[in-house]
């Protein structure tokens, strides 16, 4: 009499049946699938013996399941991500949550370098200087009508030039002559003296201070010497080829002012009408 060979599961004899063998005994096909086998997460059925099953993060799939959620491409053999627990082939992926380049239209693929500006977003290899070409990468740069410099080239392309020296200025800066200059190139062409901030004038279109334009170009005051200067709102008399200050503007033998009064030249000297009429 022959030994018994039944399934673990059923008991039915397996005898000319397919059987899978295991560590607790034979099973029938259908009794090891129902037993053993897993349950596709996509259409809920078993996983056979017989099918290729894939698995991915505590889920299993039919091979034929495995799938994109958007295209339905196979991702069998093919990169995908998982987003909110929906795979995705990456094409959808991309097209999806992606960036298209500012520069280039071409997507921002997942993980690559990139550089996101006012809402919008490049390769790093595609955020150019506007001016040199050059990449921005993370230097500073200055946005301008829709088009990025470096700080040099913007500079060079719209910073006010300093009349003097003709560089570029970058901050501060004094206006002279409805011209900017940086404040160390505004000096005096007689001595070098910094302008910016002091009284001065200009001969010629050239900068002096008070001190080196009175030395230089303003008339002397015949009495005291000193060089006579409209700066401040100073006032002086003039007669003949020579000037005085209002307040060296005096009868030379009693001091009386003459501003606004007749006087009588008297060689070098200037009398008020009743020193000249007294005689020497």
């Amino acid at each position: 009499m022959s030994e018994a060979f039944d399934c673990a599961k059923c008991s039915e004899s397996l005898f000319g049946r397919k059987y899978i063998q295991t560590d607790s005994g034979p099973y029938c096909v259908p009794c090891y699938d129902n037993t053993f086998a897993n349950t596709c997460a996509e259409c809920k059925q078993l996983i056979g013996h017989d099918s290729r099953e894939l698995f991915y993060e505590d889920r299993h799939f039919h091979e034929g399941c495995f799938r994109c959620c958007r295209c339905q491409r196979s991702l069998a053999d093919e990169p995908f991500t998982c987003q909110d627990s929906e795979l995705l082939c990456n094409d959808c992926y991309c097209s999806a949550f992606s960036s298209q380049c500012s520069a280039c239209g071409e997507t921002v693929m997942p993980g690559s370098r990139k550089l996101e500006y006012g809402g919008q977003t490049w390769h790093e290899y595609c955020f150019l200087c506007s001016g040199c070409d050059q990449p921005l990468g993370s230097c500073s740069f200055v946005p301008d009508k829709g088009a990025y410099y470096c700080v040099p080239c913007y500079e060079d392309k719209f910073a006010p030039r300093c009349a003097r020296c003709s560089k570029t200025l970058t901050q501060g800066g004094v206006t002279y002559r409805d011209q900017p200059w940086h404040r160390e190139c505004l000096v005096c062409t007689g001595c070098q003296t910094p302008l910016a901030g002091q009284q001065f004038t200009s001969r010629d279109e050239d900068p002096y201070c008070v001190s080196c334009f009175g030395e230089l170009f303003a008339p002397k005051c015949s009495s005291c010497k000193s060089p006579i200067v409209g700066l401040g709102g100073g006032k002086y008399v003039s007669f003949e080829d020579r000037h005085w200050h209002h307040s060296c503007f005096s009868c030379a033998r009693c001091s009386t002012s003459l501003v606004g009064l007749g006087f009588v030249p008297d060689g070098d000297q200037v009398l008020c009408q009743g020193c000249s009429q007294a005689g020497p």
